[in-house]
């Protein structure tokens, strides 16, 4: 499953890299663009909701054939990875709707910042929680660097990745008075970073897959 959780991590990774490009924009136009936007969010939400599957469906000690059974939902609070891949599909979740009111709704519409900004605003506060967390269960202790493995590796980029994330929703806050984005270049300039260090992650993740190694609990 490693695997493809990774693949549908890059996939979803490359689509938020090209999407806020100028050129890109400038090739496909606004209303392909956002579809773009719109499609990435979704591979990320597959990917997130099989890391969400693999997460509570670890294996917790040996049991007979006929007890292993697929769940779908586990209440495992105690748990920092439990917390770290629901709080990664959430926030997938608020992308999907960011994107998609994003279709239909201008940045000149009264309610562009209710119905687009605030749920990405909202993703962006999950995913940074949700990777700060995966840093924290790899590297064991606050502000600890983490282990020169493949899974500190990963942990570190997507945490980065996350920064960049929460700071493309504070730059991309529409002000009421100019219906403009506070700052469309910082906006544009940090999503692609995020997305690129997301997709630099799943790479990795997607490399650890094929070898055969144990995956860390939230790739991106």
């Amino acid at each position: 499953m490693s695997w493809w959780i990774g693949v549908l991590f890059i996939l979803g990774s490359a689509c938020f890299v090209v999407a806020p490009l100028p050129p890109y924009l400038a090739w496909v136009g606004a209303s392909a663009d956002g579809v773009t936007f719109f499609v990435g969010s979704l591979f990320f939400t597959t990917a997130a909701a099989l890391q969400w599957l693999e997460t509570i469906n670890a294996d917790r000690g040996p049991r007979a054939p006929s007890a292993v059974r697929v769940r779908l939902v586990r209440w495992e609070p105690a748990r920092i990875d439990w917390w770290s891949s629901g709080l990664q599909l959430l926030g997938t979740l608020f992308f999907n709707a960011t994107t998609f009111r994003a279709l239909t709704t201008a940045t000149t519409s009264p309610s562009y910042d209710k119905v687009v900004w605030r749920p990405d605003a909202l993703g962006s506060l999950c995913f940074l929680v949700s990777g700060y967390l995966a840093y924290l269960e790899v590297s064991g202790r606050p502000l600890a660097r983490p282990p020169r493995s493949l899974e500190g590796a990963i942990v570190s980029v997507n945490l980065f990745g996350c920064v960049a994330f929460a700071a493309s929703a504070v730059a991309g806050f529409v002000l009421p008075a100019t219906s403009a984005d506070l700052d469309q270049r910082v906006a544009n300039a940090t999503t692609c970073l995020g997305a690129a260090a997301f997709l630099v992650g799943a790479a990795l993740l997607l490399r650890e897959g094929m070898a055969g190694g144990q995956p860390p609990r939230q790739p991106a």
